[in-house]
């Protein structure tokens, strides 16, 4: 088996930045109704983005077009995770899952930034 890269879905990035997106959605229907259109869509706007991003800018002919969406993927996980922290303060989700993602955004955070440094060399 050949670790060449064909796709994005080759990327253990793209694919955890997708496992983040379910589990998102997952806390997210636990969230208030009147959230609905509020908080709950833009922490899925934004959760959503990582993945998009790194699709996107894999699939572009230019190693600096991916570093760009790279850099793009970075800012929504900082969205992320601002809007997880708003979410937890305000009680719609719980320490535990609050902790768990938490970790998941900085574990991507280290691999996007590994991949942008080794797309400078």
């Amino acid at each position: 088996m050949s670790n060449e890269i064909r796709s994005y879905k080759d990327l253990i990035i793209w694919q955890k930045a997708i496992d983040l997106v379910v589990e998102i959605y997952q806390v997210l229907k636990s969230f208030p109704r009147e959230e609905l259109y509020g908080l709950s869509d833009q922490i899925k706007r934004s959760a959503v983005s990582v993945p998009s991003n790194i699709a996107e800018g894999q699939s572009r002919q230019h190693t600096a077009e991916f570093r760009q969406f790279l850099y793009i993927a970075m800012g929504s996980l900082a969205e992320l995770d601002t809007q997880l922290i708003i979410a937890h303060r305000l009680g719609y989700i719980d320490s535990k899952n609050n902790e768990f993602f938490t970790a998941r955004v900085i574990e991507l955070r280290k691999m996007v930034s590994a991949l942008i440094s080794k797309l400078k060399n």
